[in-house]
């Protein structure tokens, strides 16, 4: 077994490819808990690929994609979900469906038979609505939102699977400077809290 102190995020000799392009070559990444990074690039350049990849979306054209040492591709998908929450560039539309509903699809990793939600994940959901500041919203239809408040619920999503390892796909989109602001600082006290974040 290994340590705790194994990294909770890495990559091996890391490939992604975007069709016939090769985006991402020999990537060796090691990322402890408390680091929160930023990936770069200009647009088409991988990194939402990336991210895909290193949350076993997609399986890379090369090396692995590692959690605490184990390789994505050995773990069940529940157990990646667990581990690592992913916040996409794009949101799904979810029509009839609450915020508050929105927001307990992050709680799936964590139910038991039959889908049924633990009983504590209706608080975490609705404390996760007010750390973004839209739980007057948590009764409101998703479909109702701007698209900022669209993003901070996807945002609350995203915080209550508490999962170690989060990604976050351009997470201030549609977002003032403000809210930008918030949704970063959420964020960074999940790092200092000993999370991992990778945006």
């Amino acid at each position: 077994a290994l340590s705790a102190a194994a990294p909770l995020l890495g990559a091996r000799a890391l490939g992604v490819r975007g069709g016939s392009r090769l985006l991402v070559d020999g990537l060796d990444l090691e990322v402890a808990g408390g680091e929160f990074l930023a990936v770069l690039g200009r647009n088409g350049s991988g990194k939402t690929l990336l991210l895909h990849t290193l949350a076993g979306l997609r399986a890379p054209s090369a090396g692995a994609a590692m959690l605490r040492g184990d390789d994505l591709r050995s773990l069940a998908r529940r157990e990646v979900a667990r581990r690592i929450a992913l916040l996409p560039q794009d949101l799904e539309d979810l029509p009839g469906t609450t915020v508050l509903e929105a927001v307990l699809t992050g709680r799936y990793a964590h139910q038991g038979a039959f889908g049924a939600d633990a009983p504590q994940d209706v608080p975490l959901a609705l404390a996760a609505l007010q750390r973004l500041g839209i739980a007057d919203f948590a009764r409101r239809e998703f479909a109702t939102l701007s698209g900022g408040e669209q993003r901070r619920a996807a945002a609350a999503a995203t915080l209550v699977q508490q999962a170690p390892v989060v990604l976050l796909d351009e997470p201030t989109n549609h977002l003032d400077p403000h809210h930008q602001l918030a949704v970063l600082e959420v964020f960074a006290a999940h790092a200092r809290d000993g999370g991992v974040v990778l945006a």
